[in-house]
């Protein structure tokens, strides 16, 4: 039985380390806002045996994260690993000057987006054997500049560790990854000019952190 993999946030970065990591042993289901940016990752996904969906949606519509909840409980009728790395980054300021439109998405991307997709796809992991999600922490509250993505991606993760605790006994298996520092898109916002040498390989992390999965 082929598994099912839904990674949302696929199209760059760790996220789409992931997609292309699952893809010799998962059919992967691939969400992200950029089409562009998908469609690379379903040539890396090809070349390397597997096969994927694409779902270029925007995480904070609920109606569309229904839709595609939906359309993969028609399909294949469960989830058996969920990945999430959508994130809003946003930019770098002090708290007494962070635009509301800057706020904004970040509740909505980091928090609420969680919170609805949390809701959604709990039902297609509980359908499948062993259902599993994975979400990928960086823990940046309470930091100097950070206070829209430290406080919103901290709730993220209060939302996962209560859903962990509350599924512990009964499934989906809940799990917390903490990644190493990366080249990523969201780390270049946050550290311009940075030697980026040092840094971990986004497919090596996405290698280490899944090992066994």
């Amino acid at each position: 039985m082929t598994q099912i993999a839904l990674v949302t946030g696929a199209s760059r970065g760790l996220g789409a380390a992931v997609a292309v990591h699952l893809a010799p042993t998962h059919h992967v289901v691939a969400v992200a806002r950029t089409t562009g940016a998908l469609e690379e990752v379903d040539d890396r996904i090809k070349a390397a045996g597997g096969q994927a969906t694409l779902a270029p949606m925007d995480v904070t519509d609920p109606d569309a994260m229904a839709h595609l909840c939906r359309g993969i409980h028609d399909r294949w009728g469960r989830v058996d690993l969920w990945c999430h790395a959508a994130i809003h980054a946003a930019p770098l300021t002090p708290a007494g000057h962070l635009q509301p439109k800057d706020w904004e998405r970040s509740v909505a991307v980091n928090a609420t987006a969680t919170a609805t997709l949390i809701r959604m796809v709990e039902p297609l992991l509980l359908a499948a054997p062993a259902g599993r999600a994975i979400f990928f922490d960086d823990p940046r509250a309470g930091q100097k500049f950070f206070a829209g993505y430290g406080a919103t991606k901290a709730a993220q993760m209060a939302l996962a560790r209560s859903w962990a605790a509350e599924t512990a006994a009964i499934g989906p298996r809940v799990s917390i990854l903490t990644p190493e520092p990366m080249p990523t898109a969201t780390r270049a916002r946050f550290f311009p000019g940075e030697d980026r040498a040092p840094l971990a390989d986004p497919a090596a992390e996405a290698r280490r952190l899944l090992t066994g999965i």
